[in-house]
């Protein structure tokens, strides 16, 4: 390829997971590609659940209710969403004759449980840090905004268990195999990988600021925009997904020892 071209190519369309796309427009295929992801995922769950509910006999309301109070109805849905999602990046990348190990999910190492806990608190001092600042700048910044993460009134170890699963191991994996992931290693072809970084944790951001109570979860947002922050450097560090697996879940059990199991939600 001539040095003059203005396209971003790369050497085979067959074992590529980009084709011959202009180098401007990279990261906005990139960034629509992680979204259809998600609303297929989304939709792929929906559907299931809701033939589910048809062989029940159950009308709208009653499978609602099912879906949306249910412990057992919101696991499937997360397990089904969540799994549905890491497939559809699998077939991407061996559409393209790649494996996932091409994103950074290589072979476990034991280091990398350690690259997780070294790096929390680093995660929770920049935190504190952005939060003070917010404040300093926004004096009436709501600090205690609830979060939906669903999953009320939990009990008993079966209750326990499929909410462990929902919120400590089935995001972790798959939200870090779709953003620091497809999405980051994506951006990372087509500007530099600070920007990438900003990016990818920004958009991060946005996805979880529906998870608010009432309004937009401001204070959630920006906590996972420094936590993807770490996420990406202990990616581009360690060129695996798992030390940043292995943080975000340890995060998310934090949460959930709190909500849980030290409280009665």
């Amino acid at each position: 390829m001539s040095g003059k071209q203005k396209h971003f190519s790369l050497k085979s369309n067959k074992t590529q997971p980009w084709r011959k796309i202009p180098k401007w427009l990279l990261p906005i295929v990139v960034i629509l590609l992680v979204i259809l992801i998600y609303f297929i995922a989304q939709y792929v769950a929906s559907f299931i659940l809701s033939l589910y509910a048809l062989s029940r006999g159950w009308n709208a309301a009653t499978a609602n209710n099912w879906l949306n109070q249910s412990i057992t109805g919101q696991f499937f849905f997360i397990l089904i969403f969540e799994g549905c999602g890491v497939g559809l990046v699998w077939l991407l990348m061996h559409r393209y004759g790649k494996s996932l190990a091409t994103l950074g999910l290589k072979r476990l190492r034991l280091r990398d449980g350690g690259y997780a806990l070294l790096a929390y608190p680093v995660y929770l001092i920049l935190f504190i840090i952005a939060i003070k600042i917010v404040q300093v700048i926004f004096p009436s910044f709501n600090l205690n905004q609830g979060q939906n993460i669903g999953f009320n009134s939990v009990h008993g170890a079966y209750q326990m268990t499929l909410t462990f699963f929902s919120l400590v191991v089935l995001p972790p994996f798959a939200e870090e195999l779709l953003f620091r992931g497809l999405l980051f290693e994506g951006l990372k072809k087509s500007m530099p990988v600070i920007y990438a970084g900003l990016l990818t944790s920004a958009l991060f951001a946005v996805a979880h600021l529906p998870e608010g109570t009432s309004g937009l979860f401001w204070v959630g947002a920006i906590d996972v925009f420094i936590l993807s922050l770490v996420l990406v450097y202990l990616k581009q560090k360690t060129k695996s997904l798992w030390p940043g697996i292995f943080l975000h879940a340890f995060k998310n059990l934090i949460a959930f020892i709190s909500l849980f199991l030290l409280t009665n939600r």
